[in-house]
């Protein structure tokens, strides 16, 4: 899937994407997700415990900057997680500053 036919919409705060639906909206592939969530890297749920993942719009956040990562910048995967991870906590404090009145 070429990055102009990745998928974009709304997604529901409740609502989860199959194995499927998360490698097409951020164009890679299945392969791709699941070593990333084997290496911990991603994480799913199995909400049914029918064996099946399901991944929540937080994952696809992630996986979208994972991706992102690892093409531009030829990032290993733990590294572009490391940043990930970063700019989650940075997006969690801008959110606490302007809750607060001081942003």
């Amino acid at each position: 899937m070429r990055d102009d036919e990745i998928l974009t919409g709304a997604i529901l705060e409740d609502s989860c994407l199959t194995l499927d639906q998360l490698a097409g909206a951020c164009a890679v592939s299945p392969d791709w997700v699941r070593v990333h969530v084997e290496e911990g890297l991603l994480m799913n749920q199995d909400g049914d415990g029918n064996g099946e993942w399901r991944f929540t719009r937080r994952e696809l956040w992630r996986a979208r900057h994972l991706h992102r990562l690892e093409r531009d910048f030829d990032a290993s995967p733990e590294l572009a997680a490391l940043v990930a991870d970063l700019l989650e906590e940075l997006e969690s404090l801008r959110a606490r500053l302007q809750r607060a009145g001081l942003r």
